[in-house]
């Protein structure tokens, strides 16, 4: 089995999450998707945070139906910041976790990953899968990993991957891009604009009924 890890802080998840996430389990072969919010994103701190039970909650309404889908909210057990690399581990250390976890995340994201804690045990743990955009040429890890580590990478033709010694691989896909942003659909909300088919219906109604993002009228 593989499962993908498909970590964020989906304040609110939208359909760009959730078509990326489509897209790259019929891409890999991943028999499931478990988002994962943060509990308290490290890189995040200069607004304030929708509460997690919240977020949390919009997922579960944004994947309902999708049996290849779940949401996790381990990330809100632990105290203190959330990494991902004490998310990896703790999949790996469930009795029911499978031989292979691909850890998804932006193109944006994985080009900053030598500020991640702990990124060189990381990618020793998981595959990543890298989500990147239209234009986007994948120049290699030379340009993002450093050179004693980007050279233990082997490009595997057949897989489309770059391959480590360990057998964890790092995968660059491309997924249909959608210009939707949380942070664009939380300015909509404030400013009283449309947020329809930017995220589902079920997660709109929500946004309404808890008066997030300073809802005051028509979703």
């Amino acid at each position: 089995m593989k499962w993908g890890l498909f970590g964020g802080t989906f304040d609110p998840v939208h359909f760009g999450h959730l078509r990326a996430a489509q897209e790259l389990a019929a891409i890999l072969g991943l028999e499931r998707v478990i988002f994962l919010p943060a509990g308290e994103p490290p890189h995040k701190t200069s607004r304030d945070i929708t509460p997690f039970e919240h977020r949390l909650r919009m997922v579960r309404l944004a994947i309902a139906g999708n049996d290849r889908f779940d949401v996790s909210d381990l990330e809100s057990r632990r105290r203190g910041k959330s990494y991902s690399v004490d998310t990896v581990r703790s999949f790996l250390a469930a009795p029911d976790s499978p031989p292979e976890l691909y850890f998804i995340t932006g193109q944006d994201a994985f080009d900053a990953i030598a500020t991640w804690r702990q990124w060189e045990d990381l990618l020793g743990l998981c595959h990543f899968a890298v989500m990147t955009r239209p234009g986007y040429e994948n120049g290699g890890l030379h340009s993002i990993l450093p050179a004693d580590l980007a050279t233990r990478y082997v490009y595997d033709e057949k897989q489309d991957g770059f391959i480590a010694p360990s057998g964890r691989g790092i995968f660059f896909r491309r997924t249909t891009f959608l210009d939707i942003s949380a942070s664009a659909i939380r300015e909509s909300v404030r400013a009283g604009r449309s947020i329809s088919y930017l995220t589902p219906d079920a997660v709109i109604a929500y946004i309404a009924s808890k008066r997030l993002y300073g809802f005051s009228g028509n979703p």
